[in-house]
């Protein structure tokens, strides 16, 4: 091996060391423990996917796609997203016995970087879908369930912006007349530009009226009487309309669940993911310039798998939460066990006596540690079985 690759990984891969490893471990845990409560049941799918099915069904772009050939010749990728490859197992093998299903899952997704700037190109994602709920009391409980989750994990600075991207759609072709000018404005909203949104509606031919009804849109932020102002401005536009009542319906919902006071609405969000149907949101914590996580309904990706189904959903990012929760600290074993080699049966003995009383304990050869003190000073109690004497130090 080149001494340039000796060290180096591809391009957006990282390494996780034992203090990250472990603080990822505690968050794990508590949120699927927390999913598990709310009837959500694990599942697992292949890290390896066809590409004719999860590549092309999927709303990652094309380019960002790990793809390879297997030996008969068939284009496979790394999955990308986890949305897609559950919806695959639902429609085949899932949604025959009962309806909806609750799911939940752990997994690692892979997606292309041309250039690392700091994205990863491998990531670690837990979330929920439920599928065959088409109502606004299965948004309103999963987004219920995101904030217990941030709760379980000790976030308490959180917001939740709540869009719907009929909303945006039926509204830009109101005012714009074509889907094609509306898609134009649509992209300078997927990357929350919104100079450059202004600046292109400054170059339309539109109304003075038309012109500040678009203005307007990007001032539709804040809790739910937000939503009247979304009312009047949509007026004429019937799918933006039932948007709304749409998210009158969840705001209502969610103010019965009582974590109101961790949601806003955005009436300009617009995924980057294309498979969003209805209600989508985004998750921010402060201290962290990215969400760390997302959501929404997404009720005609099951057709690409021959069920027609509802379905919705959010996933976090795992490594963002560790960001949101600030300085890590992970307790390391308590207790150590430093022995000389004549006495390591005994030194095992009182190892394992510590474990089975639920205590992280290390056995150490003596011998081995160059510098004891300093050894020693990263445990709160350490036993030395060495030679005939046996001490505890604390």
């Amino acid at each position: 091996m080149s001494d340039r690759f000796m060290f180096e990984k591809p391009l957006g891969m990282r390494d996780t060391i034992p203090v990250l490893y472990e603080a990822k471990q505690k968050v794990r845990q508590a949120v699927l423990a927390e999913m598990s409560g709310w009837g959500y049941r694990m599942i697992e799918t292949p890290a390896l996917e066809y590409y004719e099915t999860i590549g092309e069904a999927s709303a990652i772009e094309d380019r960002q796609l790990f793809k390879l050939l297997d030996q008969q010749g068939y284009t496979l990728v790394l999955r990308p997203d986890m949305t897609t490859p559950i919806a695959r197992v639902a429609a085949s093998k899932l949604l025959e016995k009962t309806m909806p299903v609750r799911l939940a899952y752990d997994a690692k997704v892979y997606r292309a970087q041309q250039r690392e700037g700091g994205k990863p190109a491998e990531f670690e994602q837990i979330g929920v879908e439920c599928i065959g709920d088409p109502s606004i009391g299965a948004d309103a409980e999963s987004i219920s369930l995101l904030v217990s989750s941030l709760q379980k994990i000790g976030l308490v600075d959180f917001k939740i912006s709540i869009g719907h991207i009929g909303f945006v759609q039926d509204f830009l072709v109101d005012v714009l007349g074509t889907e094609a000018r509306a898609e134009q404005c649509r992209t300078f909203l997927v990357g929350k530009n919104y100079v450059g949104f202004r600046k292109h509606i400054e170059e339309l031919a539109l109304s003075t009226i038309d012109r500040e009804r678009l203005y307007k849109l990007l001032a539709l932020r804040g809790s739910g009487d937000i939503l009247k102002e979304g009312l009047t401005l949509a007026e004429g536009a019937g799918k933006a309309v039932q948007a709304i009542e749409e998210l009158s319906q969840l705001w209502e919902q969610l103010q019965v669940h009582g974590v109101d006071a961790y949601v806003q609405f955005d009436l300009a969000l617009v995924p980057a993911m294309h498979y969003y149907t209805g209600l989508l949101y985004e998750v921010y914590a402060a201290g962290v310039g990215m969400p760390i996580g997302n959501g929404g309904r997404y009720d005609q990706l099951l057709s690409r798998f021959g069920r027609n189904a509802p379905a919705t959903g959010f996933a976090l990012l795992v490594d963002r939460l560790l960001e949101a929760q600030g300085d890590l600290w992970v307790e390391q074993p308590s207790s150590c066990v430093l022995y000389s080699k004549e006495r390591l049966a005994e030194a095992i003995r009182r190892t394992e006596e510590l474990r089975g009383e639920g205590m992280a304990v290390v056995l150490q050869d003596i011998s081995s540690v160059k510098e004891l003190d300093a050894f020693t000073r990263t445990f709160q109690d350490v036993e030395y079985l060495v030679g005939s004497r046996k001490e505890s130090l604390l």
